[in-house]
């Protein structure tokens, strides 16, 4: 369950949420076989759960980082807090309106230019023509991306997809922004305006969640910071301390 609509000092409130999926038991190597097995009933499921028991509270204008193995998780919950994914149990809270970058060209037309683009996305987030034309201008700056902006985004590599997608979901300070490896396409230089950007969100209106596995970006960014291990939360706390306790866990873990 959703619900936008709970009275809180949190600006996001996620309790006991699991999220269950069911995968064969055995190994299928066709559709056909597949078919023919659900068709018989002689097909066995096994239960897995991609979130179990997920308790959180954020704050307005936190910078919550998620970190963790590849499938603890942290992708699928930014999906129950973004509204893609309904949770199998527990409910979620959420006072604001929810702008995820969770996967590079989301709410993007390939064929369409950059700047066709701002235009799709501006609207698609509620904002009214003449406000996202007023604010072209400052989304293709910070983009950097020059005369691209006129081409169609087919043409685009990632790490374009990426100064776009960050820069048109930024530039009017969402109340919740969602970021799952986001920062971590691209060069250098643009990461470090990226980051100075979400500093300047700190303490202010934007909240965040930022998944990612550069310890060095969490420590940069974040105030605090859970760390999830096979769907389930195994540690929340300041950032340094989480970060530690991870590194120390998991040796090799993202500089």
């Amino acid at each position: 369950m959703i619900d936008s609509n709970k009275p809180s000092e949190d600006v996001i409130r996620i309790e006991g949420v699991s999220v269950l999926y069911r995968k064969p038991g055995e190994r299928i190597r066709t559709f056909k076989e597949y078919a023919i097995r659900i068709l018989q009933r002689r097909i066995q499921f096994k239960e897995f759960r991609a979130l179990n028991d997920v308790n959180l509270q954020i704050q307005k204008g936190e910078i919550f980082g998620i970190v963790g193995n590849n499938g603890a998780g942290k992708s699928t919950l930014l999906k129950v807090v973004s509204r893609v994914l309904i949770p199998t149990e527990g409910r979620v809270w959420i006072k604001g309106v929810v702008t995820p970058l969770l996967e590079l060209g989301a709410g993007f037309h390939p064929e369409l230019t950059g700047r066709e683009n701002i235009m799709l996305n501006g609207t698609i987030l509620g904002h009214p023509r003449r406000e996202i034309e007023e604010h072209m201008d400052e989304i293709i700056e910070f983009s950097e991306l020059g005369d691209f902006i006129d081409s169609p985004l087919r043409t685009y590599s990632s790490g374009m997809y990426a100064r776009l997608g960050f820069a048109a979901a930024t530039t009017w300070e969402p109340d919740i922004l969602l970021l799952d490896e986001v920062l971590s396409v691209g060069d250098e230089s643009f990461r470090r305006k990226c980051e100075a950007r979400m500093r300047g969100f700190r303490n202010g209106k934007t909240t965040s969640i930022m998944v990612s596995h550069s310890m060095e970006s969490v420590m940069n960014l974040c105030q605090r910071v859970a760390w999830l291990d096979h769907g389930t939360v195994r540690a929340v706390g300041p950032a340094a301390d989480i970060v530690a306790e991870y590194r120390k866990a998991q040796p090799g873990a993202g500089a």
